[in-house]
């Protein structure tokens, strides 16, 4: 549990001024604030500095102004929720990317908060702030579709966790949905070694991809490398960055990452490593479309 003045400094961070108790409004309130402050992102893992997913060190990210992927993000977020007097749910999710099978991998935390209706019944509602292109607020957890800005998403009965429960994304999102297992889990010490493989192996799809993501109430943008992507209700438009001074000013002004654990010695290696891997992206793409 946060301290109040943890507590504070959380909600600061993510531009709320005050402690509300426990309701929807405040549940959609905070979700919302969280996804437009704080990125999806694997700048530490592409650095090879990647930081632990103990809820300690993740609620340190936040309040350091810093950021990570889900573990971090859903880790950090459980802990101000159950902090403010919210009964949050941890459970073991896996993430279907395009062109494969749903999974129940464990390699996402997914989270549910409980809320009392005027009856004395609790309502679940989905929570995840820790998606990239994720919902902008909370979702019930009742079959259905919800539409959120330009992205639309749909709840249905999982097909590879029994008595679980899918979240179908939007058709032009950056991943096909993601599959629930009903159990709680106590804490996060099995994903562990999920971290582990996606932060250290050579084999993790973040290994060499620098990649940050952030949602909005219109839409949501992506720095994949150099290209910059950003979505609303016209489309999808693509931005290539070609200069440091650009990629710096993006990274802090769209997605409010400011790169502050780094150095400007280290900034600029991560800035020559990062355009490196663009220019070789980029002849591979040229000799695919030239064979």
């Amino acid at each position: 549990m946060l301290t109040r003045p943890e507590i504070k400094a959380y909600l600061r961070r993510i531009g709320i001024g005050e402690i509300q108790p426990p309701s929807l409004e405040f549940l959609a309130e905070l979700h919302r604030a969280h996804v437009s402050a704080v990125s999806w992102q694997t700048v530490d893992i592409v650095a090879g500095r990647p930081v632990p997913i103990d809820l300690d060190a993740s609620v340190r990210l936040m309040l350091e102004n810093r950021s990570g992927y889900c573990f971090h993000l859903n880790g950090a977020f459980s802990v101000l929720l159950r902090s403010l007097g919210f009964r949050i749910y941890r459970h073991r999710a896996g993430v279907q990317p395009a062109g494969q099978e749903p999974r129940l991998s464990g390699f996402h935390l997914g989270l549910t908060v409980g809320l009392t209706d005027p009856s004395g019944q609790e309502q679940r509602y989905i929570v995840d702030v820790g998606l990239g292109d994720m919902p902008f607020e909370p979702i019930p957890l009742q079959d259905g579709t919800y539409e959120q800005g330009p992205l639309r998403y749909q709840v249905e009965r999982s097909v590879v966790a029994e008595g679980g429960w899918r979240l179908v994304h939007d058709p032009l999102a950056s991943f096909v949905g993601v599959d629930f297992a009903p159990e709680e889990l106590e804490d996060i010490e099995e994903f562990k070694p999920r971290h582990e493989f996606y932060s250290r192996s050579p084999e993790s799809p973040w290994h060499q991809l620098f990649l940050v993501r952030n949602r909005h109430a219109e839409g949501s943008n992506e720095l994949r490398g150099c290209i910059w992507s950003r979505r609303d209700a016209n489309g999808i438009e693509k931005i290539e960055i070609r200069s440091k001074s650009q990629w710096l000013e993006v990274l802090g002004d769209v997605f409010r990452e400011h790169l502050t654990a780094y150095s400007r010695l280290e900034r600029d290696e991560l800035w020559h490593r990062v355009w490196k891997r663009h220019e070789e992206w980029k002849k591979e793409k040229m000799q695919q479309s030239n064979p």
